[in-house]
């Protein structure tokens, strides 16, 4: 069953369906506590994997893809449910009911962490701790709001996407990376993004960067920690502050590294600010 088929149905996807179009991924005992982790925009499940691996032995550990990216059922996309951030919160709601979770810890890197907050707004109960690496709520500046891109700038980000999606990720990997001295992360970085469909790394992306969940931040009420980099232009560092003084009960914590895939990067930083809500 394709996401075409579900949007012209009521009937909920079964869970079966839900496990196989996300590519979902459990991990540790079955009775454990729920962490759920949700990947960034050009990436995949795969860039949590030594994270999750770190706490699979206490822990149900859940990954997957969102429909596009990674080992996701590529039939499934549809630019209709997908053309919006809350697509993509649909997706997350329906993976945490077809693992038969509640109460979970949800760890989200760049805009899954504003996905994981939609969601949490719409079903709290399926979210006990938001935990959100690197996230903003808008990225394009507007009046006094300063987001990082001028719509001009995201433009030109997909017509380079249309025009050479490896040269794209080839100049793109290295300055959201911000880590020179690990070349492999750079090189696992621009992978992921080349690897991506391009009409779903075009669409996604101008998804992404022309959202804007400011007028939702109240909304969330769900604990929430945001993990906060230097030197990040993704996501400017102001961005942290800006998110906790509008979210009822939401924390920062200023990293001391820079770049925007610190999960990659920092994976024992960012495990161990997990472990601090656990």
């Amino acid at each position: 069953m394709t996401s075409a088929t579900r949007a012209d149905s009521d009937a909920p996807l079964s869970s079966a369906t839900v496990l196989r179009r996300n590519a979902v991924t459990v991990l540790g005992p079955d009775d454990g506590r729920v962490i759920v982790f949700g990947h960034g925009y050009g990436t995949d499940q795969t860039t949590w994997r030594k994270i999750a691996e770190r706490f699979a032995e206490r822990f149900r550990v859940v990954l997957f893809d969102y429909v596009g990216s990674g080992a996701s059922d590529i039939a499934a996309y549809d630019a209709r449910r997908y053309d919006s951030l809350d697509g993509y919160a649909e997706d997350l709601i329906e993976v945490i009911d077809a693992v038969g979770a509640r109460d979970v810890i949800f760890v989200g890197h760049s805009i899954s962490g504003m996905i994981g907050a939609l969601a949490s707004i719409r079903r709290p109960e399926l979210f006990a701790w938001l935990i959100m690496v690197c996230p903003s709520p808008r990225y394009v500046d507007d009046g006094d709001y300063i987001g990082g891109f001028q719509r001009e700038d995201v433009l030109g980000l997909l017509a380079s996407i249309e025009a050479n999606q490896p040269a794209w990720a080839a100049s793109l990997a290295p300055a959201v990376t911000a880590r020179d001295d690990l070349p492999d992360v750079i090189d696992r970085v621009k992978g992921l993004f080349a690897a991506t469909p391009q009409h779903v790394a075009t669409h996604f992306a101008r998804v992404v960067f022309f959202s804007d969940v400011r007028h939702r931040l109240g909304e969330i009420r769900t604990p929430s920690l945001v993990l906060q980099s230097t030197g990040d232009i993704i996501c400017p560092p102001h961005i942290g502050a800006y998110l906790v003084e509008r979210m009822p009960s939401a924390k920062l914590v200023r990293l001391d590294t820079a770049g925007h895939f610190v999960h990659l990067t920092e994976p024992e930083l960012i495990a161990e600010h997990i472990r601090t809500v656990l």
